[in-house]
């Protein structure tokens, strides 16, 4: 049996719960659904799916899989896609989600976007976190973090860091952090989307991570905000590179734990995987690309950021 068929049957059942189900939305027999699925356990020599009377689940192996054909059949989907739409002109309505703090990144696309397909009207929603796509219809978020859990499709725009940072009022009342463990014993200003919690990670020899568990007296969902109580000199801020990185060169920051590097993190955009992909999306994160590649080195610093000494 063709094999990229048997994996979309097999999405389909697992979508749908059950074989009768994924047989009706595919116009197809339950005995060549169950065909396929059987087809597909022997080729791999595994069960990917438990079956009961009533109901169809995953296995602990069918789930890994499951999450891997996806993806592979949404890449082959949008190849479709793509080919399809290479004649085809934008048009219609393009309705866009980001942070408050990527505005600035985006306005200068959005202005070529508009140039380039006068057929197309932008709806951009500016906001803090990620919210549901399919429910609020956004066609593309541009978002800085992504949920653990994610379903979203994400094309990688550019890599970013956290930044340790403070201002130097608090450092002339408190000691110097040399290490990321001295932090617990600081007061540090969390936000509240960190995908951690209250425990901040930074990277250690091979590839390993190190945490320390940290703790404050202001918690919020505004970057904004911690910037600004971090400039009077409230905390330690685990700041994001592009919010800060003019308060660092102007010396209204500094930069603490230069030896050690906060994890990578990833500016993307991101869509639903059961979207059908346009060509009004797809050029528009074509020039995402284009726009994000200039931003990589200093989104993403060790040394390139210019911040003055706290030894």
């Amino acid at each position: 049996m063709d094999r990229l068929t048997s994996l979309t049957v097999f999405g389909q059942v697992v979508e749908c719960g059950g074989f009768s189900a994924a047989a009706r939305r595919m116009n197809m027999s339950v005995t060549m659904v169950s065909n396929h699925i059987q087809a597909l356990e022997d080729r791999l020599g595994v069960r990917l799916l438990n079956r009961t009377t009533r109901k169809v689940s995953l296995t602990e192996i069918g789930k890994a899989y499951h999450e891997r054909s996806k993806n592979i059949l949404v890449e082959l989907d949008e190849a479709d896609r793509i080919a399809n739409s290479l004649n085809s002109t934008p048009r219609g309505s393009l309705k866009l989600y980001t942070s408050i703090h990527t505005v600035r990144f985006i306005a200068p696309i959005v202005d070529q976007y508009l140039t380039r397909y006068p057929d197309v009207a932008i709806d951009l929603t500016v906001g803090e976190g990620i919210i549901d796509l399919v429910e609020h219809r956004i066609d593309l978020a541009i978002v800085t973090l992504l949920p653990p859990d994610s379903s979203l499709v994400a094309r990688r725009l550019t890599p970013w860091r956290h930044i340790v940072c403070c201002a130097p009022s608090y450092l002339g009342k408190h000691p110097v952090p040399q290490t990321p463990a001295d932090l617990a014993d600081h007061n540090c200003l969390q936000y509240a989307f960190y995908p951690y919690g209250n425990e901040w990670h930074f990277e250690a020899a091979k590839g390993k991570t190190q945490s320390v568990h940290v703790s404050g007296n202001a918690v919020t969902n505004s970057g904004e905000l911690l910037r600004q109580l971090t400039l009077s000199g409230q905390g330690i801020f685990l700041a994001p590179s592009f919010i800060i990185a003019d308060d660092i060169r102007s010396g209204r920051l500094v930069r603490l734990l230069r030896g050690y590097s906060p994890i990578e993190f990833a500016i993307n955009a991101a869509y639903p995987h059961r979207h059908h992909l346009s060509s009004k999306v797809r050029s528009f994160i074509d020039l995402l690309t284009e726009g994000f590649a200039e931003h990589r080195k200093w989104m993403n610093p060790h040394d390139t950021i210019d911040a003055p000494d706290t030894d």
